[in-house]
């Protein structure tokens, strides 16, 4: 093999690798946005970060809902080789699933998969049959919730956020919600700046506000989901101040009582919900992209003290700000800062 031809192999084995699995009654929409967002993935340096590949309980034509199929050309070794396991939704089959009625070999598959797993839209069906979300918390489509917790009530169902992240399993709401889940998934493994370039590419938000809420129907006689947007922007660029929630309604000429039921009308959220996840994805953005010791990171976002950044990391993230500077950036003494002082960790 040639010089050029080796680099390439190993290029490809360094990649994280996806399996996308698919199953007759497959919505297309899915599958393409798995493929356009994971797949186009790239480092600073151009190189591709994802290995998709497309599989199948049994390899071969899949039926869609749309009138067309498409071709597995990978069965469930994939699955058993993959870091992430991305599951798609079935509406022919996934309400109809119970516990423990999932074809025996897919279920085994996906409880010895290596990496994580993840599921989008009612793809959620397939890990709860497979037990993977017993005593976890996990989302599913906001029609297809209450069902979801009555057939499988050892799962702590959450019918009002866009994915939920429980760390080894990952589940998302409808169709578009798995651009947010896989958006997600690219700033857990790269960072922010890779994750926003993929979602500038391919003309999405890199994240969106609020939860299912948003989205369910609601009354004629709700108030239009414009009425909050001007105190959002307004605060959106005021962070390191502290805001309150009266500074907040009197941007928009509100009473307190009014601006709070119809922010979170249109959020999803209380205005203090959104205010500190702003805050905590500025602090992000700051970790990641500055040299900045944690308690001016804590003062620029709005949160004042370290002490206070890290708890709501803790809360928020998980990890302490140090922790996820590591990860996403590297921690010590970086060039061009003061040789005497040492980013806190």
């Amino acid at each position: 093999m040639s010089p050029e031809g080796e680099a390439a192999r190993h290029g490809e084995a360094a990649r994280h690798r996806v399996a996308v699995l698919v199953r007759d009654g497959v919505l297309p929409m899915e599958l393409g946005l798995v493929h356009q967002l994971l797949g186009t993935a790239r480092s600073a340096s151009g190189e591709l970060l994802y290995d998709v590949r497309t599989c199948a309980p049994r390899p071969g034509m899949i039926r869609t809902d749309a009138d067309f199929p498409i071709h597995a050309e990978h069965g469930l070794d994939v699955v058993a080789a993959a870091d992430t396991v991305l599951v798609i939704a079935s509406h022919e089959s996934d309400e109809g699933l119970t516990p423990g009625g999932l074809d025996a070999e897919l279920a085994t598959a996906l409880r010895r998969a290596r990496g994580r797993v993840a599921a989008i839209c009612t793809g959620s069906f397939v890990l709860a049959a497979a037990g993977l979300l017993d005593g976890r918390r996990a989302t599913t489509h906001w029609m297809s919730a209450d069902l979801f917790a009555r057939t499988f009530p050892a799962v702590k169902v959450d019918a009002d956020v866009l994915y939920v992240d429980e760390g080894e399993v990952l589940t998302s709401a409808g169709e578009a919600a798995g651009i947010d889940l896989c958006l997600h998934l690219i700033r857990s493994d790269h960072g922010a700046a890779v994750a926003a370039e993929v979602a500038r590419r391919t003309v999405v938000p890199p994240h969106r506000e609020g939860g299912q809420a948003q989205y369910i129907q609601r009354p004629l006689a709700e108030p239009q989901l414009t009425s909050t947007g001007a105190a959002r922007a307004w605060a959106l660029s005021r962070l390191s101040s502290q805001l309150t929630l009266a500074d907040l309604a009197e941007v928009e000429s509100m009473s307190i009582r009014t601006f709070s039921r119809r922010f979170r009308e249109e959020t999803g959220l209380t205005p203090m919900q959104w205010l500190t996840q702003r805050r905590v994805d500025r602090a992000r953005e700051l970790l990641e992209s500055t040299d900045h010791t944690i308690d001016r990171v804590a003062t620029e976002s709005g949160f004042g003290t370290g002490a206070s950044l890290r708890q709501h990391f803790a809360l928020g993230l998980g990890v302490s700000p140090g922790a996820y500077r590591a990860t996403f950036r590297g921690s010590g003494t970086r060039p061009g800062t003061d040789p005497g002082v040492r980013i806190q960790v």
